[in-house]
């Protein structure tokens, strides 16, 4: 092994060199903010209340087709609706959830229901956008594809999904739901699904004409759900048209 003249050997003085690039290259990289990594990365950054909703019928009728409606808590809300209307027309479940489109869980957890339900469905009436506020914008839309490819699975070569946009809140709305946001999640997820052909149940520009119908921020009261329950029956019923013809 050569030495220098200042006793260091020059392997001494490479690995000091290599040493200290890493920390140069470490300390870049602890400046960069974090949304860079987690865009390289998916990560689950639970809420406060985690929880999912989950209803079947009890004696599905099986000469009718069936249909799920996934969502959140405001599609559970106006899943009783959904159900009258078409009592005699389909079998109707539902699969509510607080995990967001951004989360990693939300595709593995749609692919756990469908192993338990085992059920084929006609119609797949979906919607994500009211929950994970800690994931950016740009996070939801890189997480976006996946979440519609794991909803796509859920049909068969027959079958058909309609996406339902996501709901205005009002002004005095925490946590980060603020209407701008819910504008930009609803413009990314409604060109990526129209970019699969899949049709689109405006329910923000109905309720846009209901605010007033709001029991807190960011729910509806029962007259506002039945609306619009009545908005998804009528899409729904429209989509089994076309898949009958």
């Amino acid at each position: 092994m050569v030495s220098n003249k200042n006793g260091l050997s020059r392997y001494s003085r490479i690995r000091g060199s290599v040493r200290l690039a890493a920390l140069t290259v470490a300390a870049f990289f602890s400046l960069l903010p974090a949304a860079s990594f987690a865009a390289q990365k998916a990560v689950s950054i639970p809420e406060e209340i985690e929880w999912t909703w989950e209803v079947r019928l009890p004696h599905p009728d099986a000469k009718l087709p069936n249909v799920l409606l996934l969502g959140d808590s405001i599609t559970r809300a106006y899943f009783p609706q959904v159900t009258k209307d078409l009592a005699y027309v389909a079998n109707v479940y539902l699969m509510a959830s607080s995990t967001s489109v951004g989360d990693p869980r939300l595709p593995k957890q749609i692919a756990e229901f469908a192993t338990m339900e085992n059920v084929h469905f006609s119609i797949v009436h979906f919607n994500n956008g009211m929950h994970g506020w800690a994931y950016s914008e740009a996070q939801y839309k890189a997480a976006f594809p996946d979440f519609l490819n794991a909803v796509k699975k859920l049909i068969g070569a027959d079958g058909a999904l309609i996406w339902a946009t996501t709901t205005p809140v009002r002004q005095d709305a925490t946590g980060g739901a603020s209407n701008p946001r819910v504008d930009a999640r609803n413009a990314i997820a409604t060109s990526l699904a129209q970019g699969m052909g899949v049709p689109v149940d405006d329910q923000h520009a109905l309720m846009m004409q209901h605010q007033d119908l709001h029991e807190d921020p960011v729910h509806f009261n029962a007259s506002g759900s039945s609306l619009q329950g009545d908005q998804a029956a009528n899409t729904i019923k429209a989509a089994l048209g076309r898949i009958d013809r």
